[in-house]
């Protein structure tokens, strides 16, 4: 079992930025992937942005250039570095982490949220 832990959310103005954190515990080193997602009010959870072992990243179209993903193994750890916010960028934002390579993530956090305020 694995289990994650986000942290970081908040309320910034647009423009600003803030910086997310998922830990992981339990069984890490059979981590081969982990993601980021968000439901906002209304809308279905969507990916964000998610990171393969050895270092491959993937972005949604509307995060990329203004959204980071980062990954420290050492600490089981995995931060999302968000910029220049925007208010469509409001939700409460998912870790995900998963064993596979491909399919749904099994894995899940709580969730953190994330307002922005126009």
């Amino acid at each position: 079992q694995v289990q994650v832990v986000e942290s970081g959310g908040g309320l910034v103005q647009a423009g600003g930025s803030l910086r997310l954190s998922c830990a992981a515990s339990g069984r890490t080193f059979s981590i081969y992937r982990m993601g980021w997602f968000r439901q906002a009010p209304g809308k279905e959870r969507e990916f964000v942005s998610g990171t393969w072992d050895g270092g491959r990243t993937w972005y949604e179209d509307s995060v990329k250039g203004r959204f980071t993903i980062s990954r420290r193994n050492a600490e089981n750890t995995v931060y999302l570095q968000m910029n220049s916010l925007k208010f469509e960028d409001t939700a409460v934002y998912y870790c995900a982490a998963s064993q596979r390579s491909s399919g749904q993530y099994e894995y899940w956090g709580q969730g953190t949220q994330v307002t922005v305020s126009s």
